[in-house]
């Protein structure tokens, strides 16, 4: 476990010279992997084209660098310990050395039926370690992997089948949700109904439920590795290979294909995990996300696998059966480092502190918080009750884009403040720009968030369409890369990140596009039109507030909402169900018919006393009845 940063001096010095030596700086880390063939040059990078290369002509596989480098001395200790939905049910501790066995011999099964180098492949899998392993033999045979979060709708399904051309899915029967059984096949069978290019279903028996399986196309887990070889040699890969796809939200309709690349994404993905998580030989880390996510690859799967840990995987809900059950996982397993999201700390808050009660607590050294800025009720909460006012905090800054995380606390090493995600990582060069592009310098400044200088976890592409990637991070300001995010620069130089500034709501740490909610709820045959903004909401961070045209002739309010929530539900998943729904005759347009949100968005946030010039709208009037309808 090298490279790890222990003093605030250390961090400083390490930091200048990640800038102003970043070749030799990330060469160092790079030399700490198990390479076939070394690389020609550390980087090549123009952010206009985009065009982005580490480790050229570097020859790897990630999974060697999990499995091969670490078996000999860690061959024997917990490497995937899974807690499942529900307590009455068998845990499962599973050593380094059974999971490469598992690995190996899924990978030679995958191999047996059709799959090579370069196919894609898609994962919908509830949390369950053999997702972990479907993730690894993918890379480990070098086909690419893009896994799909398993509440996600057969449409949205579908749509990343087709854009991606996947040739097999990775699936199961159902996955459990509290105590009920969610049915996954179903969703995966009504999603190939729209696609063409899937040839094998390979589905792993979780909760026993009675499915539908094709013959000659569908295939049990159990019965496809039975008597299948335990030993294969890894594809030897490029470190600008693709290594995996992971679909986002955009501001218009259509899900992008972020791709990240073999080389640079797994030294990034290992060395942000061991700076952020301070993790030391036999601590137990903990992280809450879902595999769907990319916090669940970077740091459920690669960043941990790959730093020699014990990543501990909870299939669950943090209320089921009990509102404890968080605190009560940490105290079973002895968790070391915590991970989880702002949502999760405000849900469990708002059952007040009787449920920590009973649980000591004792064993955490770092907490974290992932996926929006938590805000500082939250984070004190957090902090006091959780952490034992003990454990360093870190509010961690990144995006699906990034790969790993982007600014951050160095546990005992930088000093925390309340909902500020602090200092960048080495390597890391942020850049606050105003709306034209200038450059904020010095302290106490605010603007849009931009990174100057790449790094090796960053996306290379969106897949299929690169011209689609250069517009949406590298367009907007010629030279840098922007993040999408507002921040705020205090007078100590630390970062305090405001959320989205364009058309992306972050709802519980997941961003969707309003674009993406607005053609759902349109679909809906009596709707005419609908604008969706982000509202402040004491759980999930931000609420979906929809303002719908629709023909009321023959429905109810009432009836038409829940209507439209399910056909959102329906469209996209439940995640993206609108919070509240308003029926308005109009929405608020400029004269060359542009919905002017801001208002919306005001209305919403019932924080209308002050409105701004409305004289130039087509439609003012419209004005008083959505403030007068959002009122109610």
């Amino acid at each position: 476990m090298t490279d790890k940063i222990q003093t605030l001096s250390g961090y400083i010095h390490e930091y200048q010279k990640s800038v102003n030596e970043p070749e030799a700086f990330w060469s160092r880390i790079a030399e700490n992997f198990y390479w076939r063939k070394k690389w020609d040059k550390v980087v090549e990078w123009d952010f206009h084209k985009p065009t982005i290369k580490w480790f050229r002509n570097g020859k790897l596989n990630i999974t060697e660098n999990i499995f091969e480098r670490h078996l000999f001395t860690l061959g024997d200790h917990p490497a995937i310990i899974w807690e499942p939905s529900d307590p009455k049910e068998k845990n499962r501790v599973i050593t380094l050395r059974e999971l490469y066995e598992m690995t190996c011999q899924f990978a030679n099964t995958m191999k047996k039926n059709g799959v090579k180098k370069g196919d894609r492949v898609i994962i919908y899998m509830p949390m369950v370690p053999e997702a972990a392993v479907a993730m690894m033999a993918c890379a480990r045979i070098g086909a690419v992997h893009s896994v799909v979060f398993a509440g996600f709708s057969s449409t949205s399904l579908a749509d990343r089948i087709n854009d991606c051309e996947a040739k097999m899915i990775l699936t199961s029967d159902g996955n459990f949700r509290g105590n009920k059984a969610i049915d996954v096949k179903g969703v995966v069978d009504e999603a190939i109904e729209k696609t063409t290019t899937i040839e094998k279903v390979i589905v792993f028996k979780r909760t026993g439920s009675a499915v539908t399986m094709k013959p000659g196309r569908d295939l049990w887990w159990h019965e496809a590795i039975e008597g299948v070889s335990k030993e294969n040699k890894a594809e030897e890969m490029d470190a600008e290979d693709l290594l995996f796809i992971l679909y986002t939200s955009g501001s218009t309709g259509k899900p992008k294909g972020v791709v990240h690349t073999c080389g640079g994404y797994m030294i990034y993905s290992q060395y942000t995990f061991q700076n952020v998580f301070q993790y030391s030989a036999g601590d137990i880390y903990w992280c809450t996300a879902d595999v769907g996510w990319i916090t669940g690859h970077s740091y459920i799967v690669y960043g941990p696998l790959l730093a020699g840990a014990t990543t501990l995987m909870f299939e669950g809900v943090p209320t089921y059966p009990h509102p404890g059950r968080f605190w009560e996982i940490i105290d079973k397993y002895q968790v070391n480092q915590f991970y989880t999201a702002p949502t999760a700390i405000r849900a469990l808050q708002a059952y007040g502190l009787e449920p920590l009660a009973p649980y000591k607590l004792d064993s955490l050294k770092v907490i974290g918080s992932v996926g929006e800025p938590i805000n500082e009720e939250a984070w004190h909460w957090y902090h006091d009750h959780v952490g034992k006012n003990q454990c360093p905090l870190v509010d961690t800054w990144w995006q699906t884009e990034t790969g790993g995380i982007m600014i951050s606390p160095i546990p005992g090493v930088t000093p925390t403040k309340p909902s500020y995600a602090t200092l960048p990582l080495p390597g890391i060069q942020p850049i606050i720009v105003d709306p034209d592009g200038k450059e904020l310098t010095g302290k106490s400044v605010q603007g849009n968030l931009c990174i100057k200088f790449p790094w090796p976890g960053m996306l290379r592409t969106t897949y299929g369409d690169h011209e689609r990637c250069r517009q949406t991070y590298f367009g907007t300001y010629p030279g840098l890369y922007f993040t999408g995010d507002g921040v705020k620069r205090d007078e100590d130089g630390y970062y305090r990140i405001l959320g989205r500034v364009d058309d992306v709501i972050n709802v519980s740490g997941h961003r969707m596009g309003t674009a993406e909610v607005e053609n759902a709820i349109n679909e809906h045959p009596l709707v005419v039109e609908s604008a969706v903004v982000g509202y402040p909401h004491d759980i999930k961070g931000q609420g979906i507030y929809a303002f719908v045209i629709a023909d009321m002739s023959n429905r109810t309010e009432e009836n038409l909402i829940n209507e439209i929530r399910e056909t959102v539900s329906k469209i996209i998943g439940p995640i993206a169900k609108p919070d509240k729904i308003q029926i308005v005759p109009g929405l608020p347009k400029t004269r060359s018919g542009k919905i002017m949100r801001r208002i919306l968005r005001k209305a919403a946030e019932g924080d209308v006393s002050n409105l701004g010039d409305i004289s130039t709208l087509l439609n003012p009037e419209v004005v008083e009845q959505i403030i007068a309808g959002s009122k109610k």
